[in-house]
């Protein structure tokens, strides 16, 4: 069993919450309304800023070439998932700058801020624990909600899940899993699995908040021009 799936059962309640959210099981249904996968979508802009900057700390707290490599891989990715943002929120009138300008939801802060305290005052392993499910449980959801997209030739998501579908992106996932499983042959002692464990727990729990931005009435999205 790979670490991460250690961590996904040590969590399974917080973690089935963030994965059958509601906003995910509209998003599959293709009833989401546009207007919260906007509001998502831009703050989710502003979420990949701050993990960009959590995987730049990785590089730094690396302590070894293949460390190195692997958080300098998953910047690369997360700037690269960037892309999709800017091409949705185009269709809407909204332009980087726009995205950029737009005022972080406290359910942003409060997980961006989570995850960049656990890589500050902890190691390489804390930091890829809190990242985990955010990386991981993305391509789980894309692959879960792909069959959709072949019952419904014109899924309103089709883009988003195509995504988190693609091979390109199940390869950041595993990648992301065979580095938290190296870190854990270094450094996880059975003593350690439960503070790892609350951290993964937390971190997906914040992402189940997270889903919860595109109900919040009080957080509109820019709107579209």
């Amino acid at each position: 069993m790979t670490t991460f799936e250690r961590l996904k059962r040590a969590a399974a309640r917080d973690w089935a919450r963030y994965v059958e959210h509601r906003f995910v099981r509209e998003m599959e249904a293709g009833t989401l309304p546009e207007a919260a996968f906007r509001a998502y979508l831009v703050q989710d802009y502003l979420f990949l800023i701050q993990f960009a900057r959590a995987n730049a700390l990785a590089a730094y707290k690396s302590r070894s070439l293949d460390d190195l490599r692997a958080a300098r891989a998953a910047l690369d990715a997360i700037l690269d998932e960037m892309h999709l943002h800017v091409r949705l929120c185009a269709g809407w009138g909204l332009s980087p700058a726009d995205l950029e300008a737009a005022p972080e939801h406290p359910a942003t802060v409060a997980y961006t801020r989570y995850v960049l305290d656990c890589g500050a005052s902890g190691d390489l392993l804390d930091l890829y624990a809190a990242l985990a499910p955010c990386v991981i449980g993305y391509a789980e959801i894309g692959a879960r909600l792909a069959p959709a997209l072949a019952a419904d030739p014109n899924h309103p998501y089709r883009e988003w899940i195509g995504e988190y579908a693609s091979d390109a992106y199940q390869a950041v996932a595993r990648a992301a899993i065979a580095q938290l499983d190296r870190l854990a042959a270094r450094s996880l002692t059975e003593a350690r699995f439960g503070e790892l464990a609350a951290i993964f727990a937390a971190a997906s729990r914040l992402e189940a908040d997270f889903w919860q931005i595109g109900f919040d009435p009080a957080s509109p999205a820019p709107p579209a021009r």
